[in-house]
């Protein structure tokens, strides 16, 4: 056992009668928040949305045949005896630029200077690169032969017309953008951007810059998940601190409404005096509060509040636990919501390098740093008496998972990993 870690104290190893485990509460958000509804958008602002129509190539892609390289438009046939010994020379008629909106056409025995993105004359099927011929003003000089289609986009090569281009489902990213763009659409049918609104409770948390009371703090949470729901590719509206007072709380609640898909707030979900927003959202609309075996963040609570039904989350104050419950349940919800799967990140084993106690009957996702060296995947945990600490959350990239029914994990075990900041 690694010097600062304590023996596990002493739990049944069956989860304790009442509680949920993280399936069952995570199952229970799941149920209730559905994918949003998708319209159309533009397609500049679709980037990580989730596609929900199949978009079909209108016409081929590209629409005629184009040149591929710079260099002699010619009919591979006038080249067929074209070598190093037997040269053949052909004039060269004209000229051929992208974009310039003329028909070229060519007669046999002859060739144009073309450029990529340009269209094939008619009468031509290949192209011959510059560094292959030897050019005069109005004469070519061929040493080599070509094949048929050498140099040359075809005509729907990339996509035919009323092909599949995109399917429903896929997510957008700047390739399918730019293939969009290519296909000349605008707009595309996608599910929304979640507006989700984030809110801390309690009376000793100031804003981030105030001046701090004695028994005060500077509130972590807000801009903290704020910045995981925009690199979730949501929209993050940050209340910041709200009053510990219910009146205040379901005001505040009730102006935000008008902008959210969903709400997360931290703290105020324990028992007796802290309990506020437990207390208050139960007399607002349908919330379920469970006890959940996670280590250091137990208390975590869904429902739906008022007439709008606005689906709500609430987790633990303490920065790490509503980091990690934030992990474990909301950012699902997000991608749920989203139309994206998976909707959980996904785990990776590692080869643990320190020995971890932990009790039994909870889960715990100990803070860790995961990294991959060239002999393979390892992970490295904060120490027990850091593992709250937002410091070392901060130096953290991975949570390392440790069952309910694990008391210890030894170095050299390979344990499940949670790796923070991979796209998934």
């Amino acid at each position: 056992m690694s010097a600062g870690e304590m023996p596990a104290r002493p739990r049944p190893h069956s989860i304790a009668e009442g509680r949920a485990t993280i399936e069952d509460h995570l199952e229970a958000v799941l149920r209730e928040v559905g994918p949003l509804a998708a319209y159309d958008q533009p397609i500049v602002e679709s980037l990580g949305l989730t596609l929900h129509e199949n978009i079909l190539a209108d016409e081929d892609l590209p629409r005629f045949d184009t040149a591929d390289i710079d260099g002699f438009a010619v009919n591979s046939g006038d080249l067929a005896l074209a070598s190093v010994n037997d040269n053949v020379s052909l004039p060269v008629v004209s000229e051929v630029i992208a974009g310039s909106g003329k028909h070229f056409a060519i007669s046999p025995g002859s060739c144009v200077k073309i450029m990529a993105g340009a269209p094939i004359p008619r009468g031509a099927d290949a192209v011959v690169p510059n560094d292959l011929v030897v050019a005069g003003k109005n004469q070519a000089v061929f040493s080599a032969s070509i094949v048929h289609a050498y140099g040359v986009r075809r005509k729907g090569e990339d996509r035919e017309s009323g092909q599949v281009a995109l399917a429903e489902g896929a997510v957008i990213g700047p390739r399918e953008i730019g293939l969009l763009a290519a296909l000349g659409r605008e707009r595309i049918k996608a599910r929304p951007r979640p507006r989700v609104v984030i809110m801390s409770t309690g009376r000793e948390l100031r804003e981030p810059g105030k001046h701090l009371d004695t028994d005060s703090v500077a509130d972590a949470n807000t801009s903290m998940l704020a910045s995981v729901v925009r690199s979730l590719g949501a929209i993050a509206y940050r209340v910041g601190v709200v009053d510990d007072d219910p009146r205040t709380f379901k005001r505040v609640l009730s102006d935000q409404l008008v902008r959210a898909d969903l709400v997360v707030t931290t703290g105020g979900i324990g028992e007796g005096d802290r309990a506020m927003v437990k207390r208050t959202l139960s007399d607002i609309g349908e919330v379920t509060f469970r006890d959940v075996a996670l280590l250091h963040a137990a208390p975590q609570g869904f429902g739906r509040v008022f007439e709008e039904q606005t689906p709500v989350i609430t987790l633990p104050g303490d920065p790490v636990a509503a980091y990690t419950s934030f992990e474990l349940f909301v950012v699902p919800a997000i991608r749920r919501m989203m139309g994206l799967v998976p909707y959980r990140r996904p785990q990776v084993h590692a080869v643990l390098t320190q020995d971890i106690a932990s009790p039994l009957g909870e889960r715990e996702y100990r803070p860790a740093f995961f990294e991959v060296t060239h002999k393979g995947a390892k992970v490295t945990p904060v120490p027990p008496s850091h593992a709250r600490r937002v410091g070392s959350l901060a130096r953290a990239n991975a949570f390392i998972v440790v069952g309910e029914d694990e008391a210890a994990l030894n170095m050299g075990d390979p344990v499940r990993t949670l790796t923070l900041d991979r796209p998934f």
